[in-house]
């Protein structure tokens, strides 16, 4: 399909040090842990809610 894995693929916001899953990026303060902001040029957006925070 592709040439190789997507770098902006799933496997990008995880990763895991000493056996423990760390989760990279930033969660939604509304929807919980699982659900990370999107970050845009001047703001972070939740694809689920729309929460939206701007970035200075």
């Amino acid at each position: 399909m592709g040439d190789g894995p997507n770098p902006n693929g799933k496997h990008s916001k995880y990763s895991v040090e000493g056996g423990e899953l760390i989760r990279k990026g930033n969660n939604c303060p509304q929807c919980g842990p699982g659900v990370f902001l999107g970050i845009h040029s001047d703001r972070m957006v939740c694809g689920k809610c729309g929460h939206t925070e701007k970035l200075s």
